[in-house]
């Protein structure tokens, strides 16, 4: 499964990527609007961080000529660039243009499996279901996530998964064992994956036995 960073925040972009395990960068409006900084200078630094993986940059318009023109001007500003579209019957209609005109699509604001069965038959390069905010209404995110894999195993769509509005590890653990393609990860998650209590207890132990042994070679 690949691991996307869901930020805008350069610094935590930066993080992820010395970690060596980043295949790409999700960003929204609230997002950029958290940064503080003009629109463009936020998305230079992110293509400049990350030139040779998806970044997913999302337009503001809602009817499809609106959307096609955004995309078209943010698809200029390099090749790895992906359009976030929102899952409307005009951003449906955009999607199929962008898709044949060869600009790549990420459907986002997901929350049902017909939604994504839509999505997928305008030909979206990525489809984003958001797990976490239907957990937040009382509702299996993860179970949408599962109903989507079985539908592009029923038919064959070529729409890749990014698992989006991830809270928790066992979001992306659950993402993982589902099949899912890609799990997009706020940074504050990647470091929760990276962490267990034992293994905290077992370097301790380790460290403190180390101190006991003699002539060390280093």
């Amino acid at each position: 499964m690949k691991f996307f960073i869901d930020t805008a925040n350069i610094e935590e972009i930066k993080a992820a990527n010395d970690l060596k395990i980043l295949d790409g960068v999700t960003t929204n409006p609230t997002l950029i609007s958290k940064t503080g900084k003009p629109f463009m200078e936020v998305v230079e630094e992110i293509l400049t961080e990350v030139p040779d993986k998806p970044v997913s940059l999302e337009v503001a318009s809602t009817d499809c000529e609106g959307m096609i023109k955004e995309a078209e001007t943010l698809a200029k500003l390099g090749k790895n660039v992906v359009i976030k579209i929102p899952l409307t019957i005009d951003g449906l209609k955009a999607v199929k243009h962008l898709e044949y005109n060869g600009i790549k699509t990420n459907v986002t604001l997901i929350f049902s499996p017909t939604q994504a069965l839509l999505a997928m038959k305008a030909g979206a390069s990525y489809i984003s279901p958001f797990v976490g905010r239907l957990d937040d209404i009382s509702h299996d995110g993860m179970e949408l996530i599962s109903q989507i894999k079985t539908i592009i195993d029923n038919y064959g769509f070529k729409s890749q998964i990014i698992v989006a509005s991830i809270r928790h590890p066992m979001h992306v653990l659950e993402a993982a064992l589902i099949g899912a393609d890609i799990a997009t990860i706020p940074y504050k998650v990647v470091e929760q994956l990276a962490k267990h209590p034992l293994t905290d207890i077992g370097l301790e132990r380790f460290l403190k036995d180390w101190e006991s042994v003699p002539e060390k070679p280093f």
